[in-house]
């Protein structure tokens, strides 16, 4: 049977690039689930119905040979019609890893993009570069903390912003935690945090950031990003887990906000954990964060309070720093119990260009040390790493 319809195909012809670890007993097992994949993530159809040649020489994905990685562990590439994912952030990743999410046994390890692509998803605003310029901090690693326990005050908070920023840390973020709670409601909170570090660097000549967090119901989103901007903050906390990965490509692209953006990995971790399933972590902490704005990625380092390996962490700071065609590198951001002991070891993995968050462990006095020393005890360990 074939269906005539009015609209005669004539795409590019040119196509993105997705790379799939299968588990299969063998290459003719791979390459079989490779197909599967194809048509999965773009008609959804039984290959035998598909209604017209064009269709399937055009719209459905096509595989490459399957490459042995391991034991019954095979890479698979997949080419997909740019226009499958008509432009969109969102169409894309449904194309990459909507349906196929539901398969045991299939894992997204990469994804390659041409330019034509990435001249819509121009990814983050500052990038490294960017950052380090804002900061006036040219080459050693960044420094961030986090402002909390949930459960006090915006006055409470803005106090320790103030010791913090006047200790020396780069950027100071809402604890992923705050939102419009109570007892720190969001439009109390934030233009008194901004206020006490603008007050310290007022007194330290330093630029200090500080990144309120605008993850929100859908509709607020964009609201408290324009109330942090006109109350003085440096830059936003985002986790797209929560809100959206396109909601966070929509603030970074607004140029009446022109602020960094810190991605928080809440909720997403999940995606991530299993070898045979999910996410690579290089995907999903470095890829998407890049093509949907963000300038710097938090994620758990080895050693800390979550169950990353050495292998992921190299992972995501490939995802965030390599090549990608388009968008700038971000700074990779190991985070998860870090302490400050261990600071040398944290440059030593990921180099100058990254961005140390510490947040319990400056609290952690020595005798006779304030939390203004301790932070300076901070820049003064990244300095010398």
């Amino acid at each position: 049977m074939t269906i005539d319809d009015p609209l005669t195909l004539a795409l590019s012809g040119e196509r993105f690039e997705a790379r799939y670890r299968v588990r299969a007993d063998d290459a003719a097992a791979a390459l079989a689930r490779a197909r599967d994949i194809c048509l999965e993530q773009t008609v959804e159809f039984p290959e035998a119905l598909i209604p017209n040649d064009t269709i399937r020489e055009q719209i459905v994905g096509a595989p490459e040979p399957p490459i042995a990685a391991g034991d019954a562990a095979w890479d698979v590439s997949i080419r997909y019609p740019v226009e499958a994912a008509g432009g969109e952030l969102t169409q894309l990743v449904n194309v990459l890893f909507g349906n196929v999410a539901l398969q045991p046994g299939v894992r997204l390890m990469d994804v390659t993009l041409p330019g034509t692509m990435l001249e819509n998803l121009p990814g983050p605003r500052f990038g490294i570069g960017g950052l380090r310029r804002l900061l006036d901090v040219p080459d050693r690693p960044l420094l961030c903390t986090a402002l909390k326990p949930m459960g006090l005050s915006a006055q409470a908070l803005a106090q320790l912003a103030y010791n913090l920023a006047l200790g020396g840390i780069d950027l100071i973020k809402d604890d992923h935690g705050l939102a419009d709670q109570p007892f720190s409601p969001f439009a109390e909170r934030v233009p008194r945090c901004a206020e006490a570090v603008a007050r310290a660097n007022r007194e330290t000549g330093r630029r200090c950031l500080y990144l309120p967090n605008v993850t929100a119901p859908a509709a607020a989103v964009l609201p408290r990003a324009r109330a942090a901007r006109d109350a003085g903050a440096g830059g936003l906390l985002f986790c797209p887990g929560l809100a959206g990965l396109d909601a966070m490509r929509g603030l970074a692209s607004d140029s009446s906000l022109a602020l960094p953006i810190l991605s928080h990995p809440a909720l997403i971790g999940g995606l991530a954990l299993g070898p045979d399933t999910g996410l690579s972590p290089r995907v999903l902490y470095g890829r998407l964060n890049r093509l949907a704005g963000a300038d710097a990625a938090i994620f758990p380092h080895l050693g800390g309070r979550f169950s990353f390996s050495a292998d992921d962490c190299r992972d995501i700071a490939t995802g965030c720093t390599d090549a990608m065609g388009g968008p700038a590198p971000i700074f990779p951001v190991p985070a998860g119990g870090m302490k400050l002991d261990r600071v040398q070891e944290l440059c030593s993995f990921y180099g100058r260009d990254c961005m140390l968050l510490i947040g319990g462990d400056l609290h952690a006095l020595e005798p006779g040390e304030d939390l203004v020393q301790r932070c300076r005890r901070f820049v003064a360990l990244a300095a010398a790493a």
